[in-house]
Formats: structure tokens, sequence, C-alpha cells
């Protein structure tokens, strides 16, 4: 029996995709260009497309608006923020300090990422939001064969990062735009393969990784990760290593879009 494919791309937008994106990873733009061919060259063997779309107010936690130091400074792009910093007010929280102090403290007992002011990027209803331009001509092409793609958002509520498509880095309980997408998880657990794309390899496409093997076990199974159509954030590749190494060690296959497995 033929098989069933989906492919889930991880946040192939402007800003992250584009050289004159506001957050641009290093070679996403030729990551898209390779990813538009696998879709186009197979497109009679694609069942499903669902695309993320990470959607930030201007003050984001992670955004530089959302803190100050003592003279009223906004911190640098790149500028990590510790428990320890906010707590001795060399930067203060500008909106919903109580939150924002026990996000810190969250984040920093679960150990994966520090958090880090990114630039603005991917403002609600901004250009930087939209889809690349390379993959929506993949994603009119498929369409035309009478299919729809599925547009997943995350990362609206600004007091918590939302990395993982499924879920946010820490979830808020009265949020449930931040808790764990079980209705995504259901639509991609119902195909064979689920081929797993888009930006950035180190920070959005590892930790949507590693939400469905902690979370969505026979989902990560069925994954397929295409690791030419991802790139990490300069300097940064290190962070998702220990998440592709568990994958590997669990049996998640990788492939690249010219060796694509199971199509």
């Amino acid at each position: 029996m033929k098989k069933r494919n989906a492919i889930l791309i991880i946040d192939a937008q402007f800003d992250f995709c584009n050289p004159n994106g506001a957050l641009y990873v290093q070679g996403a733009d030729q990551d898209m260009l390779r990813l538009k061919q696998f879709i186009t060259e197979n497109k009679e063997h694609i069942n499903h497309i669902c695309v993320t779309l990470d959607s930030h107010p201007v003050n984001d936690i992670s955004h530089p608006a959302f803190w100050q130091d003592k003279d009223g400074n906004f911190p640098a792009p790149f500028t990590q923020i510790t428990l320890a910093d906010a707590q001795s007010g060399k930067w203060t929280p500008r909106f919903f300090p109580q939150q924002a102090i026990k996000y810190l403290a969250d984040l920093e007992g679960q150990g994966q990422f520090p958090h880090l002011i990114w630039p603005e990027h991917c403002l609600i209803g901004s250009k930087g939001a939209s889809l690349d331009d390379q993959l929506m001509e993949a994603l009119k092409i498929w369409a035309s064969g009478g299919n729809y793609y599925q547009a997943v958002t995350k990362g609206t509520y600004p007091l918590t990062e939302h990395f993982g498509i499924f879920a946010a880095q820490i979830p808020v309980a009265d949020r449930p735009e931040t808790q764990l997408n079980q209705s995504l998880i259901r639509t991609l657990e119902s195909y064979q393969n689920v081929y797993l794309a888009g930006e950035a390899k180190s920070h959005c496409v590892a930790t949507s990784l590693k939400q469905a093997m902690d979370y969505a076990p026979d989902l990560a199974a069925k994954m397929i990760v295409l690791e030419d159509t991802m790139s990490d954030v300069p300097n940064m590749g290190l962070l998702g290593v220990p998440i592709y190494e568990e994958a590997k060690r669990k049996g998640i296959r990788f492939s690249t879009t010219k060796t694509a497995i199971e199509l």
C-alpha cells in the first residue's frame, strides 16, 4: 500500500530565511531552495503540508523593549538575561514583573536554553512574519492539485518563549495557546512519514523534535529529519546537538532532499 507522507515545516519565514530579515539564519535561503525543489518534484507523493508561523507582539519577553537597565536603556539583541540579573536590578522587566521573574526561574530550572534577547522578529502581521517566497511558490504548486496546507501559529503569548511548535517553552496554565497542541499531534500522527524541515536547526526545529520525542513518541517515530533544509543560528549550533543525538539513539531517521527515504 502506498504510504501517506506529510511535511512539517518549522518557521520558514522572511525574518529567518531572507538575508534582509531581522533574524536571518545564514544558509536558510538555500535551505528553502532545496525544500522548494523537494516539494515540487515530489508533489504527487506528499499528502499533507503543515507550516508553522512564529508570531510575536512587539513587547515580547524575548524582545529588547520588554527590559530596561537602571538608566532606562533596552538590552541589545543577543544579550543573555539571567534570573540573578533580574533579581539584582541589572535588567528589569517593564511589564508583568512577577510573571517575568517566575518565567526566568522556570526556564533556568528546565536547563535547556538560556533567556536570550532576540532582535524584534516575526511581528504579528508584518512582512517578517510572512512565509518565505520560495516556499510559498512551492506551496502554490502543490496546492494546485487540490491540496490545502495547514498553518499553525505559535509565539503570540508574550510571557514565554515558544521555540517548539507543540508547546511553549514554559507552558502557562490559563493560556491554551501555550499548552501542548494535541490536535496538531493527532493530525500528524495520521501519516506514515512526517518529514521535518525549517528554521532554525539549533532552536525551533530541535525543540519541535524534542517535544515530539517527549510528548508524542508515536509521532516522533514517524519523523524523517531533512538535514539539508535547516541551518543553525550562527554560533549557536551546539544547543541543538544533544537533541539530534538523542533522536539518532532512538532510531529517528535522518535524510536529505536528494536521498529522501520512504517517498
